[in-house]
């Protein structure tokens, strides 16, 4: 009779044991239902008006295709955002933050400089990239398989601008200036390179800090050389601005050609009326598209107006989510591949990858007029707005 009894308490105590297992295997499949997607931007620090402008528009995406139905095998779609602080250190750390959040994409970085090592962490694990905002070549050219660039390319921008500058400014000279940063300082020398070749004489191509407040040196050396360009290619707007404010105090009247870091809505903000009449490169956005009307109704119902990159990452998002759906997994070689099919309207242009991840480049000069950037001239087809 004790055997029985000793048997039974035996038995209960297994059948307890199993369905303790059974439940949390249940808890289990039930996280993994739950569709995490990274991002990685600066979220604090002077170039956060650009990180945030990346999360939320992340974030945007998410909230459309949850509107939608989400997708089929998920319960949820959660973003997960890291902090890259625009630093190669902290966007490794960061990196591995998001990789033991076992989010199985990221959407980021902006800059390049952080990308590029986070890139590598990343691709460890096999998890998915799609930069929304770093433009140096050298992000898709090293052959990591899940690395995507939905903006576009530095040796792209960089002749854009110099073609500009020659066909439509009729620039003789030109002044260069840049923050020593793998994306401004790269970006600098494309347009340097582009310039001597286009005959356009560089009367100078200097160096400033990142955080610097007081470019007076830099500037009186600027305004004695007396260009008829002046190039600024720093990480943020609000560098820029502050460059553009002390030059044309300093009594500079050249031309003003900013890069697409520089183009933000806070550069005129704080520039005010020292930006009027200033030049960026940026991708083409066509605003008056439906892909575009659907992003900016989603975005300003719960943030403020979009930023510089908001689109960028909107539509990087939503093709990782696409090609997921498509996929039925978020196995990386499955959702690379379908990613490599995509082709559909995004807020920023027409969306797909090539092999490398690239989705090709649209510059166009924009010019700051009465206090709003307005598109000035295509690279494409050579024509004025």
């Amino acid at each position: 009779m004790k055997r029985l009894i000793v048997l039974g308490v035996a038995l209960a105590a297994l059948a307890l044991v199993l369905a303790g297992c059974g439940s949390d295997g249940a808890e289990e499949k039930q996280a993994d239902q739950v569709l995490k997607i990274g991002t990685l931007s600066p979220l604090t620090g002077p170039y956060a008006a650009d990180g945030n402008d990346i999360r939320q528009g992340a974030e945007a995406a998410v909230a459309v295709i949850k509107a939608q139905g989400g997708i089929p095998g998920f319960s949820d779609i959660v973003v997960v955002p890291a902090d890259s602080a625009c630093d190669p250190k902290q966007a490794v750390a960061a990196a591995n933050k998001l990789i033991n959040d076992k989010v199985p994409a990221v959407v980021g970085a902006y800059c390049s400089s952080a990308t590029i090592p986070a890139s590598e962490t990343l691709a460890e694990e096999d998890i998915i990239m799609i930069t929304p905002a770093s433009t140096s070549p050298v992000v898709t050219e090293r052959g990591l398989p899940y690395m995507f660039r939905t903006c576009g390319r530095d040796d792209h921008q960089a002749p854009a601008a110099v073609k500009f500058m020659k066909e439509v400014a009729d620039v003789k000279s030109v002044f260069i200036v840049d923050d020593k940063t793998t994306y401004s300082q790269g970006m600098a020398d494309g347009v340097a390179a582009a310039a001597k070749e286009a005959g356009i004489e560089v009367l100078g191509h200097e160096h400033v800090n990142q955080g610097d407040k007081d470019f007076s040196a830099v500037l009186t050396m600027v305004k004695d050389r007396n260009p008829d360009l002046f190039y600024i290619s720093l990480q943020n707007s609000s560098s820029g601005a502050t460059m553009v404010i002390q030059a044309r105090r300093m009594g500079i009247n050249a031309i003003l050609m900013g890069q697409d870091a520089v183009f933000h809505p806070k550069l005129i903000e704080f520039a005010k009326a020292d930006a009027e009449g200033m030049f960026c490169t940026f991708g083409d956005i066509d605003t008056t598209t439906q892909g575009y009307l659907d992003f900016l109704a989603n975005y300003s119902s719960k943030y403020s107006a979009p930023g510089a990159y908001s689109a960028y990452s909107y539509d990087s998002a939503m093709a990782y989510l696409l090609a997921v759906k498509a996929a039925g997994t978020t196995d990386p070689a499955a959702v690379r591949a379908e990613l490599l099919k995509l082709s559909f309207d995004g807020a920023s242009k027409t969306v797909s990858y090539d092999e490398k991840g690239d989705s090709g480049s649209n510059y166009t000069v924009y010019q700051v007029r009465d206090g709003q950037f307005v598109p000035y001239w295509n690279s494409l087809t050579g024509q004025k707005y």
